[in-house]
């Protein structure tokens, strides 16, 4: 049986002022951060307003204001007599989403110190370069400029205003990089063909999702574009087939940090592609 306002409207009517104002509000918290999310993935509403504005602007406000709320309530709930357990339960997970959401929102925070740029390839020294249909697209999305590995990111223009620590403004993509412990190292080809390694990662690509895949046998070059799953933000992906080695390459369309998603894309994608090389040699 479906619930209709007129159903609930005397529900509600049963609680407290102070209940029916946090129930409300635990009703509408999902429907506001869903709204951000899925809004922003189908195009209603930019990236920076889906994310910054709406899911860390308002949706911290939304947070702060369900917090006020839980703790007035269990106040009140913790003095009344008798003491009803059902809305003090209520009061209780009015406090724990806010705290909850602060953690994960603390640790994406941590997670983006981490991963300062946006911008992963196997090879630092000459990472692989993107087609001129790639280029187009990225252009046209209003994407990010593709990083110079070697230039220190102070010196960037588009790190100039992201309020780079000293530390990391002299830093190089590169250098950057070549620090992290996770570091994706180049896949060694081993006894497979280039014609077999362009299959096997135009194929790993797809086992991951990646659409848009297009491979060119004779350049040895595979790309791909990922796309996230709430905010449907776009990373562009591309594998050079050597004769010797493959080597990869990730890059967001938007934002600074990637929060560490390009790396792990990449050692995924190495990792299905090895896999299926090794098949096929058996």
């Amino acid at each position: 049986m479906r619930l209709t306002a007129v159903m609930v409207a005397p529900m509600l009517n049963r609680f407290p002022l102070h209940t029916r104002i946090l129930l409300v509000l635990l009703a509408l918290l999902p429907i506001y951060f869903l709204i951000a999310a899925f809004g922003t993935r189908i195009g209603i509403f930019g990236w920076k307003f889906g994310l910054l504005t709406m899911t860390l602007g308002g949706g911290v406000i939304l947070l702060g204001l369900l917090a006020l709320v839980a703790l007035v309530s269990l106040v009140i709930t913790l003095r009344a007599k008798p003491r009803r357990g059902g809305l003090l339960a209520v009061a209780i997970l009015g406090l724990l989403l806010p705290l909850g959401a602060g953690a994960l929102f603390a640790a994406a925070g941590a997670k983006g110190a981490a991963n300062p740029i946006h911008d992963i390839s196997t090879d630092t020294a000459n990472p692989p370069a993107f087609s001129e249909g790639t280029m187009a697209a990225r252009e046209a999305a209003g994407a990010n400029p593709l990083a110079d590995y070697q230039t220190p990111l102070g010196q960037i223009p588009f790190w100039q205003d992201k309020g780079l620590s000293p530390e990391l403004a002299v830093k190089s993509h590169a250098q950057i990089i070549t620090d992290r412990a996770d570091r994706p190292a180049p896949l060694p080809l081993g006894g497979a063909s280039k014609a077999e390694g362009v299959a096997a990662v135009a194929a790993a690509m797809g086992q991951m999702g990646l659409g848009d895949i297009r491979s060119d046998p004779e350049t040895g070059m595979v790309e791909g574009v990922a796309t996230t799953f709430w905010f449907g933000f776009r990373d562009d992906v591309v594998a050079r087939v050597g004769e010797t080695q493959i080597d990869f390459r990730s890059v967001s369309r938007v934002g600074a940090s990637d929060l560490g998603a390009n790396t792990a894309r990449i050692l995924e994608l190495r990792e299905k592609t090895q896999g299926l090389l090794g098949a096929a040699s058996r």
